[in-house]
C-alpha cells in the first residue's frame, strides 16, 4: 500500500514562506503565519531601533509557483487574482503585499496592492469579473529593501490616519 506522498505545491509553498521569512529576520521584523488562510498568509510586525514594537503591521499573501508568468517585454510578471481577493486586501487599511515566489529561480516578487489600484486610472472594482490580472515589474524584488519600504508604507498610513501627514495622490 503506497503512503500519502507531498505534493510539490506544498513544498514550493512552505518554500516560499521561508524566503519572506528570511527578509523580515535580517531586518529585525517578526512574522506570524497565519494558519487558516482566507486572504493572508502572513502578517510582519516591525521594530524601531531600540528593539520596541511599533504600530500597525504589515498583510502578505503568497503565491508560490513554478511557470512564472512573464510578459514577452521580459520585464513584467502576469498573475491572476479572485475579486473577491481584491474586495478584502482594498478594504484594508494596513499595506497588503502580494509575493509571488518563483520556486525554479528561487526569488520572490511583490506588488503593493492597495497602491497598485489607487495607481489604475478607470479601475472600478463593480465592474470586473471574477477574476482580474496584475502586472507585477520584475524589479519589485522581495528584499531587505523591500521589507524596509513595506515599513514606510505602513507609517505613512498611521501618519495619515492620525492627521501627521496629509495624503497627495
Amino acid at each position: 500500500m503506497p503512503r500519502k506522498q507531498r505534493p510539490r505545491e506544498h513544498i514550493i509553498a512552505d518554500l516560499s514562506i521561508n524566503h519572506v521569512e528570511r527578509y523580515a529576520f535580517l531586518c529585525g521584523y517578526s512574522v506570524e503565519r497565519v494558519t487558516q488562510d482566507y486572504g493572508y498568509d502572513l502578517i510582519i510586525f516591525t521594530y524601531n531601533a531600540y528593539g520596541e514594537i511599533e504600530n500597525g503591521h504589515i498583510y502578505v499573501q503568497l503565491k508560490a509557483t513554478d511557470n512564472l508568468k512573464v510578459l514577452s517585454d521580459g520585464q513584467t510578471i502576469t498573475f491572476v487574482v479572485k475579486r473577491a481577493d481584491l474586495e478584502l486586501w482594498l478594504d484594508e487599511l494596513m499595506p497588503c503585499i502580494l509575493i509571488i515566489y518563483d520556486a525554479r529561480e528561487e526569488c520572490a516578487y511583490w506588488l503593493y496592492l492597495q497602491a497598485y489600484f489607487e495607481n489604475l486610472s478607470d479601475f472600478d472594482l463593480a465592474k470586473i469579473g471574477e477574476t482580474f490580472t496584475l502586472r507585477i515589474p520584475k524589479t519589485n524584488i522581495v528584499n531587505q529593501k523591500s521589507m524596509r519600504e513595506f515599513a514606510k508604507y505602513r507609517t505613512n498610513l498611521l501618519n495619515q490616519v492620525q492627521g501627521r501627514v496629509r495624503f497627495n495622490v
